[in-house]
């Protein structure tokens, strides 16, 4: 016949007790069924998602030093003590909130998505950094750009003088013109302000095929298309001589911006190098980060397990 099995009462406290009656007297032993005892803090392990508040900086080239993305709304608001990169974009007030991040190398293209919430892959750097924190703790971690963005493209940076020279006069079709220069009149006679360069420009013909317009800068003037100042040296009856302002100063400096130039996907790019001696400049289309490396101030929100 089956033995009954203990109550309810001794599934929570089981007593039993033993007596062996052995030479001088008896032991008694007492089983108990203790609760769990604490475990100790949980870390990040691989494979596990986080959330996590980051600070990320330069840590080499021109704008070392410099934020170029945090998930802090007190950083992006703080100009002084952390000075923002060029091409820091901030956040609208609601986008300041950790960041999902899952743990590892490798992740469904979309993300894990866990009760609502998806944690995508991080470049190496990062992700590896977090490996080992508790909840609430912070990890400074700098690393090679072969652990973050990867190395240069050379195929996206260009050089050019400083010196250029444009033509006195520029011809275009009825509707290349209109292209160009938005709500102007191809009229012979009609003067407007130079969309690209901001200095006046006047309509010396137009016929049904072509449309002639004259440039008219003035010596001595100054003008910032793209970003940085431009001084117009010498004027000709045929040619116009531009001076960049650019020095070595510029470099890290200066964001560049040729709306009807696209290299690499980009029309803006950072000066990279200014050699006043060979009378040329260097425009990096790369993303800023890509070929830097790069310095995470990390903390842990919340650790998610897989």
């Amino acid at each position: 016949m089956a033995a009954t099995g203990p109550s309810g009462t001794f599934l929570t406290i089981l007593v039993v007790l033993v007596i062996v009656a052995a030479g001088a007297g008896a032991g008694v032993l007492y089983f108990f069924n203790h609760p769990k005892l604490p475990s100790t803090p949980t870390t990040v392990a691989i494979g596990d998602n986080v959330t996590v508040n980051y600070i990320g900086l330069f840590a080499s080239g021109p704008q070392a030093g410099k934020v170029f993305d945090t998930s802090i709304k007190s950083v992006a608001q703080n100009n002084v003590t952390w000075p923002k990169s060029l091409e820091y974009t901030p956040r609208n007030a609601s986008g300041y909130t950790p960041l999902p991040v899952h743990v590892g190398a490798r992740a469904p293209k979309s993300g894990y998505e866990v009760n609502g919430v998806t944690y995508s892959t991080v470049v190496p750097g990062f992700w590896q950094g977090l490996v080992g924190l508790a909840v609430n703790q912070t990890r400074t971690t700098t690393f090679a750009a072969s652990l973050g963005y990867g190395p240069l493209n050379n195929s996206c940076i260009k050089s050019a003088p400083l010196v250029q020279t444009l033509p006195v006069i520029v011809t275009y079709t009825p509707s290349g013109f209109a292209k160009a220069n938005s709500g102007v009149t191809a009229a012979k006679g009609v003067t407007f302000k130079d969309p690209t360069y901001g200095w006046t420009d006047v309509v010396v013909s137009a016929n049904a095929t072509a449309v002639a317009v004259a440039r008219e800068p003035v010596v001595g003037q100054t003008v910032t298309p793209f970003g940085w100042s431009i001084l117009v040296r010498n004027v000709s009856s045929r040619v116009i001589t531009l001076q960049s302002q650019l020095t070595p100063a510029s470099v890290g400096s200066v964001l560049g911006n040729i709306a009807n130039t696209t290299v690499c996907s980009s029309t803006k790019f950072l000066v990279w190098s200014v050699d006043l001696d060979a009378g040329t400049f260097t425009m990096n289309y790369n993303r800023e980060v890509v070929g830097e490396s790069l310095t995470f101030i990390v903390t842990i929100v919340t650790i998610v397990p897989p």
